[in-house]
Protein backbone atom coordinates (compact mmCIF):
# COMPACT_ATOMS: atom_id res chain seq x y z
CA UNK A 1 0.00 0.00 0.00
CA UNK A 2 1.37 3.46 -1.05
CA UNK A 3 1.37 6.27 1.32
CA UNK A 4 1.95 9.62 2.24
CA UNK A 5 5.12 9.31 3.58
CA UNK A 6 6.42 8.28 0.05
CA UNK A 7 4.65 11.70 -1.23
CA UNK A 8 6.48 13.28 1.39
CA UNK A 9 10.09 11.65 1.04
CA UNK A 10 10.12 12.91 -2.21
CA UNK A 11 9.20 16.58 -2.56
CA UNK A 12 10.37 19.52 -0.65
CA UNK A 13 10.11 19.71 3.30
CA UNK A 14 9.04 23.45 3.33
CA UNK A 15 6.15 24.62 4.89
CA UNK A 16 4.63 27.82 3.79
CA UNK A 17 2.26 29.72 6.23
CA UNK A 18 0.90 32.38 7.75
CA UNK A 19 -0.92 33.98 10.82
CA UNK A 20 -4.51 34.55 10.44
CA UNK A 21 -4.00 38.25 11.42
CA UNK A 22 -1.97 38.65 7.84
CA UNK A 23 -3.83 40.77 5.10
CA UNK A 24 -5.14 38.93 2.17
CA UNK A 25 -2.74 40.96 0.02
CA UNK A 26 0.62 40.05 1.97
CA UNK A 27 -0.60 36.28 1.91
CA UNK A 28 -1.56 36.70 -1.91
CA UNK A 29 2.31 37.93 -2.18
CA UNK A 30 3.79 35.24 -0.21
CA UNK A 31 1.64 32.58 -2.81
CA UNK A 32 2.89 33.86 -5.61
CA UNK A 33 6.31 34.40 -4.53
CA UNK A 34 6.59 30.83 -3.49
CA UNK A 35 4.46 29.72 -6.49
CA UNK A 36 1.67 27.72 -4.40
CA UNK A 37 -1.88 27.81 -4.46
CA UNK A 38 -2.69 27.79 -0.92
CA UNK A 39 -1.12 28.36 2.60
CA UNK A 40 -1.74 27.01 5.84
CA UNK A 41 -2.59 29.18 8.62
CA UNK A 42 -0.70 28.65 12.13
CA UNK A 43 -1.30 30.78 15.47
CA UNK A 44 0.04 29.76 18.30
CA UNK A 45 2.16 26.84 16.82
CA UNK A 46 -1.56 25.57 15.64
CA UNK A 47 -3.29 24.83 12.64
CA UNK A 48 -6.08 26.79 12.48
CA UNK A 49 -6.89 27.46 9.20
CA UNK A 50 -6.03 27.08 5.30
CA UNK A 51 -6.33 29.98 2.82
CA UNK A 52 -6.71 29.17 -0.95
CA UNK A 53 -7.33 30.49 -4.19
CA UNK A 54 -10.42 29.43 -3.96
CA UNK A 55 -11.40 30.91 -0.64
CA UNK A 56 -10.12 34.05 -2.19
CA UNK A 57 -12.53 33.80 -5.23
CA UNK A 58 -15.16 33.01 -3.46
CA UNK A 59 -14.71 35.05 -0.80
CA UNK A 60 -12.82 38.02 -1.17
CA UNK A 61 -13.08 38.87 -4.90
CA UNK A 62 -17.04 37.89 -5.12
CA UNK A 63 -17.77 39.57 -2.07
CA UNK A 64 -16.04 42.65 -3.01
CA UNK A 65 -14.12 42.64 0.16
CA UNK A 66 -10.45 44.83 -0.45
CA UNK A 67 -7.33 42.43 -0.12
CA UNK A 68 -5.49 44.75 1.44
CA UNK A 69 -7.85 45.49 4.12
CA UNK A 70 -9.04 41.86 4.79
CA UNK A 71 -7.92 39.98 7.09
CA UNK A 72 -6.93 35.73 6.24
CA UNK A 73 -9.10 34.85 9.49
CA UNK A 74 -12.04 36.65 8.01
CA UNK A 75 -11.42 34.35 4.59
CA UNK A 76 -9.70 31.51 5.54
CA UNK A 77 -11.48 27.87 5.66
CA UNK A 78 -11.02 27.13 9.21
CA UNK A 79 -10.16 23.74 10.78
CA UNK A 80 -9.30 22.04 7.54
CA UNK A 81 -9.08 18.22 6.87
CA UNK A 82 -5.74 16.63 7.90
CA UNK A 83 -3.97 13.34 7.14
CA UNK A 84 -0.90 11.22 8.36
CA UNK A 85 2.33 10.19 6.55
CA UNK A 86 0.86 7.11 7.17
CA UNK A 87 -2.59 7.74 5.27
CA UNK A 88 -3.20 5.51 2.08
CA UNK A 89 -2.57 7.33 -1.31
CA UNK A 90 -6.41 6.10 -2.42
CA UNK A 91 -7.24 7.51 1.14
CA UNK A 92 -6.26 10.82 0.35
CA UNK A 93 -8.09 10.72 -3.09
CA UNK A 94 -11.37 9.80 -1.67
CA UNK A 95 -10.73 12.76 0.71
CA UNK A 96 -10.30 15.15 -1.51
CA UNK A 97 -13.20 13.97 -4.40
CA UNK A 98 -15.15 13.28 -1.20
CA UNK A 99 -15.12 16.97 0.22
CA UNK A 100 -13.47 18.83 -2.97
CA UNK A 101 -10.96 20.13 -2.08
CA UNK A 102 -7.28 19.85 -3.60
CA UNK A 103 -4.33 20.76 -0.30
CA UNK A 104 -4.62 18.51 3.19
CA UNK A 105 -1.62 19.27 5.93
CA UNK A 106 0.28 16.18 6.97
CA UNK A 107 0.07 16.26 10.75
CA UNK A 108 2.13 14.31 13.47
CA UNK A 109 0.12 14.52 16.40
CA UNK A 110 -0.24 18.62 16.32
CA UNK A 111 2.86 19.03 14.51
CA UNK A 112 2.58 19.89 10.75
CA UNK A 113 4.82 18.26 8.69
CA UNK A 114 4.18 18.94 5.44
CA UNK A 115 1.44 19.71 2.49
CA UNK A 116 -0.25 17.68 -0.01
CA UNK A 117 -1.50 18.73 -3.01
CA UNK A 118 -3.91 16.51 -5.77
CA UNK A 119 -0.67 17.56 -7.76
CA UNK A 120 1.57 15.91 -5.56
CA UNK A 121 -0.60 12.99 -5.88
CA UNK A 122 -1.27 12.84 -9.45
CA UNK A 123 2.60 13.09 -9.85
CA UNK A 124 3.18 10.20 -7.78
CA UNK A 125 0.53 7.91 -9.11
CA UNK A 126 1.78 8.52 -12.87
CA UNK A 127 5.63 7.89 -11.51
CA UNK A 128 4.30 4.45 -9.64
CA UNK A 129 2.55 3.75 -12.54
CA UNK A 130 5.48 4.01 -14.84
CA UNK A 131 7.88 2.12 -12.92
CA UNK A 132 5.35 -0.83 -12.73
CA UNK A 133 5.14 -0.76 -16.39
CA UNK A 134 8.37 -0.98 -16.87
CA UNK A 135 8.85 -4.07 -14.60
CA UNK A 136 5.96 -5.45 -16.40
CA UNK A 137 8.07 -5.13 -19.92
CA UNK A 138 11.28 -6.12 -18.16
CA UNK A 139 9.11 -9.12 -17.13
CA UNK A 140 7.73 -9.56 -20.40
CA UNK A 141 11.20 -9.54 -22.33
CA UNK A 142 12.84 -12.10 -20.19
Amino acid sequence: MKTVQQIIASKSAEIYAVASITSVFDALTMMMDKNISALLIIDNEELTGIFTERDYARKVILQGKSSKSALIREVMTPDPVTITAADSIDYCMTLMTNKHIRHLPVVEGKKIIAMVSIGDIVKFIIEDQKQIISQLESYIHQ
